[in-house]
């Protein structure tokens, strides 16, 4: 086996492709409209691990593929003689799963028959997501990625045989690589300074399941939410490429809905469209974006009481989706949805960053990507340090029930159990008694007439 790299490097360029259609979507004219000048920069010394010239990172570049909304894939070749995947690069999830049955949104699959290196494990695997699911046998194989480190290790694979909403119908990809904690994830790639501009902060690793961490605070166009920061953790805050929107729980996607569409209401959407329902389109290259609030996530950063924030362009938010009815305009769809499981900052927030999965030191960091999206009055920006207390205290912590109330409950419970079944016991007590006596009565009769 080879050593694992000590860095964990996901970039998103942000020339995506769009994505499918499916929404219905309504035009709007042009209007004009002030736009905000762009905010001062700040700047930090540099960490040493970005000193010196990068030593031990591995050329990837140019080996990331995929479409705004389907996810983000790379090549890798599975077995013997290799058999090429495209496989979603997913910081979600722990499973390493490809097709291996014929599908309809599959161009290709893994054969393992074909594989001579391949070892059935004869076991099976089902993985249930929020929406679509998945299931097959889990074995193993030689891995490679052609475009990545030399190397070939030997992994285990869930072949997935049958699946539900899983596949994404022109997506190009046939598999998925989970690299969130478990013994399957892989650890690729370094840091290209060439791929980002200024300086990379970082943001601690909450707890190592997935790739989570604390958010303090939330602004649209400067404005703060003025929310208890544990809203906007509840239940958690995640980085993950494999999810497409940024979601927000609920009361803080209300807050935030509301402050954007206050900024923005020199347009009239209908509601639709930030239900993610609905798409808006403008003639090629007349988007207003100016009419469009930038937003900025707070994160805690490294040192005691201090955050960064980064900023987010409507360019991400408004994710590009391609219509078929016309290639005179250029149509979006909202990328903020509510979410039920805790805050996820997926791919369209992603996409404006350069982000470093460092596992090692159990941090992400982000900059801005040197080739991020922007209009002539703002651009993305990660800035700092801003000074927060009590930071800690933001995070949401699962409720923990020790064993000593867990068996208080359980004796509870079985009180009022026995209290509940006494008047049932005595009602079949006192039936005993009277079927008995009924029983000797008439025994008693059956004698007398015998006698007569």
């Amino acid at each position: 086996m080879a050593a694992a790299w000590p860095w964990l490097l996901l970039w998103l360029g942000a020339a995506a492709l769009p994505a499918r259609p499916a929404p219905p979507r309504i035009r709007l004219p042009l209007r004009g409209g002030a736009a905000l000048p762009p905010a001062p920069r700040a700047r930090r010394a540099p960490d040493e691990a970005e000193r010196g010239g990068g030593g031990g990172f591995v050329e990837m570049i140019d080996n990331l593929r995929g479409k705004s909304g389907q996810g983000y894939y790379v090549e890798m070749t599975v077995g013997s003689p290799p058999q090429k995947l495209n496989i979603l690069v997913d910081t979600g999830s722990s499973n390493f799963a490809v097709g291996a049955a014929p599908h309809p949104f599959l161009r290709r699959y893994y054969q393992r028959q074909l594989s001579s290196t391949y070892r059935d494990l004869r076991k099976g695997v089902y993985v249930p997501y929020t929406q679509g699911k998945w299931e097959g046998e889990l074995g193993t194989d030689l891995v490679t990625i052609p475009h990545g480190p030399n190397v070939t290790v030997r992994a285990n694979i869930a072949a997935i045989t049958e699946s539900d909403k899983f596949f994404i119908n022109g997506s190009n990809w046939e598999g998925i690589l989970g690299l969130a904690y478990a013994e399957i994830a892989r650890i690729i790639g370094g840091i290209d300074r060439s791929l980002y501009v200024g300086d990379i902060w970082y943001t601690p690793i909450r707890k190592e399941w997935y790739y989570e961490v604390i958010i303090v605070k939330l602004e649209v166009n400067g404005q703060d939410l003025n929310m208890d920061c544990k809203e906007y953790n509840y239940d958690k805050s995640i980085v993950d490429s494999g999810t497409t929107n940024l979601r927000l729980p609920k009361k803080v996607f209300e807050a935030a809905v509301k402050s954007i569409k206050t900024a923005s209401s020199t347009e009239k959407f209908p509601d639709g469209f930030w239900l993610g329902e609905q798409l808006v389109c403008w003639q090629v290259g007349t988007t207003p974006w100016h009419i469009f609030p930038v937003l900025s996530l707070y994160l805690m950063g490294e040192a005691t009481n201090q955050s960064f924030r980064i900023t987010i362009l409507p360019q991400q938010y408004l994710r590009p989706v391609e219509d078929v009815a016309t290639s005179q305009d250029d149509c979006y769809k909202f990328a903020i949805s509510q979410s039920s499981t805790g805050t996820v900052m997926g791919a369209v927030i992603m996409e404006g960053f350069y982000v470093v999965f460092d596992r090692a030191r159990k941090r992400i960091g982000f900059a801005v990507s040197a080739c991020h999206v922007h209009d002539e009055f703002r651009t993305a920006a990660v800035e700092g340090p801003y000074l927060h207390s009590n930071m800690e205290d933001c995070g949401y912590n699962i409720p923990q029930t020790d064993e000593s109330t867990l068996m208080t409950i359980a004796y509870v419970m079985a009180a009022i159990c026995a209290l509940f079944m006494l008047p049932l016991c005595l009602m079949v007590f006192q039936w005993r008694c009277f079927h008995c006596l009924r029983r000797d009565h008439d025994d008693f009769a059956d004698d007398i007439s015998l006698l007569k």
